[in-house]
């Protein structure tokens, strides 16, 4: 689930180099276009337009196109990492919120920039809230540490229960939600590798 989420800073995003990638995810997961619009609740025009990396796709059409593909607009929109420092200070980490967040989620980026072979986040989970509404499904493997209190990983049909020094991997393809019924805040760190896009 990590990531994971829509970067609060950066430049717009590369119309081709975001075509490029809708078109690729979209084709590994074996969508026709017209399937695609159809999930995305986009035209099919469009859709081709902005797969061929014609027009400039607002943030809306973002959030359509990554719904329809069932990723996060962070898959779609990638940072260059070119004169990027390979230290991140505790103040200068970058914040990945969501919107369907429960309110008081933290999401933060430990890694230089989304456009690693690797990324790593720390998230704190409030008490009792959930995911379960909107799971997550991305590209690539995805291993959960609990830091410190007790979370909830719901992975296709299978619920797992983890606490604090547990760990768990799993193929992010698959729908996945976390929850934390319990009265403390859990602390996570989530390393995941993409699949190249």
């Amino acid at each position: 689930m990590t990531p994971p989420a829509h970067p609060t800073t950066g430049p717009p995003p590369d119309a081709a180099a975001v075509g490029g990638r809708v078109r690729r995810i979209r084709q590994r997961l074996g969508l026709t276009v017209e399937e695609f619009a159809r999930a995305s609740q986009l035209s099919t025009g469009i859709v081709s337009q902005l797969e061929r990396g014609q027009g400039n796709p607002s943030l809306t059409t973002l959030g359509r196109l990554a719904d329809g593909l069932g990723v996060q607009v962070a898959d779609l929109v990638r940072e260059d990492s070119s004169g990027r420092s390979a230290l991140v200070r505790a103040e200068g980490r970058l914040q990945l919120p969501l919107a369907e967040d429960p309110e008081g989620l933290v999401r933060e980026l430990l890694t230089p920039t989304l456009e690693a072979p690797m990324q790593v986040i720390r998230t704190v989970m409030p008490a009792h809230t959930s995911h379960e509404q909107r799971p997550f499904r991305h590209l690539g493997t995805e291993s959960v540490h609990v830091l410190a209190g007790r979370l909830v990983v719901v992975i296709g049909d299978e619920r797992h229960e983890l606490e604090a020094g547990d760990t768990i991997t799993y193929d992010c393809t698959l729908g996945h939600w976390w929850e934390n019924t319990s009265d403390e805040p859990a602390e996570l760190i989530g390393m995941t590798v993409p699949l190249a896009l």
